[in-house]
């Protein structure tokens, strides 16, 4: 029997099927291109897209985000409402003392019964108690309360949830188990360090204009609207939420190996940050522009804000443990800068522009710390692990900050850049005195290998 074949009396191209029927079947061949001639369906995308293409990442940063400026925002609004009112920068400043103390003391502790518990049944009734706390740190200074119970109210804000640390939590729940974990958790790490810099930058400025343009509890009191509007809706999103441990599993955090040593970066790393801070507003100060001593650190920390978001972009090489003292020893360096443009020149602006590089150093150096705690603690209590890097960080601003105004004080500003490059230095050190990773590990913790194949919960 013929096979008739049907086609168009015009010449077919390759984009044009052709049909041909035999005694029982229709078949098709199509000739077309599988792919579009410019190239733009194969290009790979990258990894930020990557990232937030995962279920429910973009609903939970951004809420976290919302919930997270607050930070930048608490200790400048306290310092204004209470110097603005009571007179007394001295009593400001040991206020604000006394709730980072606190904090060290408490954070930890929240942070164990967000893992043991869930994130929306702790972190919410912690955020609703440190805002009460503020609300009352308000109200007594409004009203003239007696001095201590400034002290005791702000105390109170110590259960704020650690926001950074649920963040990277839910980051590590999505990624587990996929095959590029371990670039995901770098780029992720990457992106919450950048957020972690930019809420530090704007959180001073919008403080300091709320509680100038308006009037001195201003600050305080957004604050602590956005901190539970953020926190309330970040909870919210339940579909990214780690899965409780109700039975910790492995030593502590503080106890795992390795993790230490990491701590003693963080608090390192902290004194840069503190010591830069202090020596940075007497060196504009003894140069008769302190107002633009904002402006001058805000530059460091756009700096590192582009740093993180560039180093998570990049495919990372080498171990975490290998890249760690590379990092500090770049950073080492760099913070060499503003000691030079400070001793050489003395030029407030020449100091800015030493102050950027120096500011792309950090990121990639707490990157890569916040990715070994991480690969530290065990599972089910990652949450606990960050909150001691922040902790140990807090207590490094602290010190960081009393050693710089002492050295201030007692010799000059331009010798002041001299205590950062030593807290570099020392974490430089602390790296180098590792002798590597202590023992196998997953991007998850040593204890995690074995949970990747099992079903969350």
């Amino acid at each position: 029997m013929p096979q008739p074949t049907f086609r168009s009396r015009r010449a077919a191209s390759r984009d044009t099927p052709l049909f041909t029927v035999t005694a029982d079947t229709l078949v098709v061949a199509d000739f077309a291109p599988r792919g579009r001639p410019d190239g733009s369906r194969g290009r790979a995308p990258g990894p930020y897209r990557r990232l937030f293409a995962l279920p429910g990442a973009r609903a939970f940063t951004l809420w976290n985000l919302v919930a997270r400026l607050p930070m930048g925002m608490f200790s400048v609004s306290a310092v204004m409402m209470i110097a603005g009112t009571r007179g007394s920068y001295a009593l400001a400043g040991a206020v604000v003392a006394t709730g980072l103390a606190a904090t060290a003391v408490v954070a930890p502790w929240t942070a164990r019964l967000v893992d043991r518990y869930g994130q929306a049944r702790v972190a919410l009734p912690a955020t609703v108690f440190a805002v009460l706390g503020s609300l009352a740190l308000l109200l007594c200074v409004r009203h003239g309360a007696p001095a201590w119970t400034l002290f005791a109210a702000y105390a109170a804000t110590a259960t704020t949830p650690n926001t950074g640390g649920m963040s990277r939590a839910r980051w590590a729940h999505l990624l587990k188990g996929r095959a590029d974990a371990a670039e995901g958790l770098h780029t992720a790490n990457s992106f919450e360090q950048a957020a972690d810099e930019l809420c530090f930058m704007l959180g001073p400025v919008l403080a300091a204009f709320l509680c100038s343009a308006l009037f001195p509890e201003a600050g305080t009191l957004v604050g602590a609207v956005l901190l539970l509007t953020g926190v309330t809706l970040f909870v919210a999103q339940r579909s990214t939420e780690p899965p409780a441990e109700r039975r910790a599993q492995g030593r502590a955090p503080f106890r795992a190996p390795g993790m230490r040593p990491l701590l003693v970066v963080c608090l390192a790393t902290g004194a840069v940050f503190g010591s830069m801070e202090v020596v940075t507003i007497a060196f504009a100060d003894a140069q008769g522009h302190r107002s633009a001593a904002g402006a001058v650190l805000a530059l460091q920390a756009a700096g590192s804000c582009a740093a993180g978001l560039a180093y998570g972009a990049m495919r990372p090489v080498g171990s975490a443990w290998s890249r760690l003292p590379l990092c500090l020893a770049a950073m080492t360096a760099l913070m060499v800068l503003p000691l030079l443009a400070a001793t050489l020149t003395g030029s407030l602006l020449l100091l800015a522009g030493a102050l950027l590089p120096a500011g792309m150093a950090t990121a990639p150096t707490m990157v890569t710390t916040i990715t070994l705690v991480q690969r530290c603690t065990p599972e089910g209590r990652l949450n606990e692990g960050m909150t001691l890097a922040v902790t140990g960080l807090l207590g490094g601003i602290a010190c960081g900050s009393a050693a710089g105004g002492w050295v201030v004080e007692h010799l000059s500003a331009t010798a002041g850049y001299g205590v950062p490059v030593a807290a570099a230095g020392t974490a430089l050190l602390t790296a180098l005195a590792l002798s590597g990773p202590p023992g196998p590990r997953s991007p998850f913790g040593p204890s995690n290998r074995s949970a990747d194949s099992r079903p969350s919960r």
